[in-house]
């Protein structure tokens, strides 16, 4: 039977349709790679994460492979390298990673304990050392925890000059921990007098037995701080983006990191990291020419 063009055509159409659309799943990445920042130590990271990184394998049919650099400045040149896929950054290191590497939030946890996608930051001292107000810092030594935290450095830096006292020039020493639990440590055993660091940390510190809270005393507290988000790279492609964000609202009751247990992913956008930004402007800070 003859042909005709009409369905000749049909037939061409369909036949590159097939080509494309096998194409497109030929380009599509089997492995998908996930930066964490290291605000515990990198194995602590790791453990604490893995329940959540097999449900993302287990939903979006991936081999999920973790990666923790030794700072946050790793985590975002890994994604400005495309050596990453998606990170879950700090809300700083988020906002200089949005800067300098192209990388977009999209999701944020949301924990069974706060039912919110936020925290703060502390200043905190050993209770026998009676520290208790901001004036009194004057002097002594403190921590840090990385250039790039939020409630590490960012924050509270900007809450302190609010109040008058000059965190370059007013400790007798300051260090960078390189993570909030090594900050909390550092205070715990007289290393620094005081350090600034997320609640929630401190709050899992206690939890883990590793200090108590009778220790401390909290001489600074922060506005909220938008959660850390979950980011992907730009330019990583739309079908995985989708099968991503898509698995990861559907990850619910598992533990994640020092947040809790997941009540899951809520989207976000980087609107909501607006008010890091304002804070940036507060402390002078040039993003672009931070790494």
């Amino acid at each position: 039977m003859k042909m005709t063009r009409k369905a000749w055509l049909k037939g061409v159409v369909a036949s590159l349709s097939l080509v494309v659309t096998s194409a497109a799943l030929a380009q599509q990445p089997t492995e998908l790679r996930v930066g964490l920042i290291p605000s515990e130590d990198a194995q602590a990271m790791i453990r604490a994460s893995q329940q959540v990184m097999d449900q993302l394998a287990a939903k979006t049919g991936m081999k999920v492979k973790p990666f923790v650099a030794n700072d946050y400045n790793g985590v975002i040149e890994a994604l400005r390298s495309g050596k990453l896929d998606i990170a879950y950054l700090g809300p700083f290191s988020y906002v200089l990673a949005s800067e300098v590497a192209g990388a977009e939030a999209f999701a944020v946890a949301v924990t069974k304990k706060t039912g919110t996608s936020s925290y703060h930051s502390q200043i905190i001292a050993r209770k026998d050392k009676g520290l208790q107000t901001v004036a009194q810092l004057k002097g002594h030594t403190f921590a840090f925890v990385d250039p790039s935290s939020a409630s590490g450095h960012l924050f509270p830096k900007a809450g302190l000059m609010s109040e008058g006292f000059d965190a370059d020039k007013g400790f007798s020493r300051v260090i960078f921990s390189g993570s909030h639990d090594a900050s909390i440590m550092a205070v715990a055993n007289n290393k620094v007098d005081a350090a600034a660091v997320a609640d929630r940390i401190l709050d899992s510190a206690v939890n883990k037995g590793l200090v108590k809270r009778e220790d401390f005393t909290v001489v600074w507290r922060s506005q909220p701080i938008p959660e850390s988000p979950m980011v992907w790279r730009k330019n990583l492609d739309a079908a995985t983006k989708q099968k991503v964000a898509a698995a990861m609202a559907d990850i619910k009751d598992l533990p994640w990191g020092d947040q809790g247990v997941l009540n899951g992913f809520a989207p976000t956008n980087d609107q909501a990291y607006d008010v890091v930004r304002q804070t940036a402007k507060v402390l002078k800070l040039d993003l672009g020419k931070m790494k």
